[in-house]
């Protein structure tokens, strides 16, 4: 499965969703969705304008996880 890490790369950039929702056009409902892993799909320009906003590569957002034994 895939992992979106934007909580990851928040804390380590020491910004706020507050922050990266006025720096990438997102409302807070959507950030917060990515935030906690909740979206089933991402469009490559918002990618785009996360990593942007963010200083970072794609692979330092999403990450490729072997899907677990719990059926996820």
């Amino acid at each position: 499965m895939i992992v979106i890490n934007v909580d990851v790369m928040l804390a380590r950039r020491k910004m706020s969703v507050t922050e990266l929702t006025e720096r990438v056009g997102l409302t807070m409902a959507n950030v917060s969705l990515l935030k906690n892993g909740k979206v089933k799909a991402l469009k490559l320009s918002t990618l785009d304008k996360i990593c942007k906003a963010l200083n970072c590569q794609p692979g330092d957002i999403l990450e490729y996880r072997e899907a677990s034994d719990s059926g996820q």
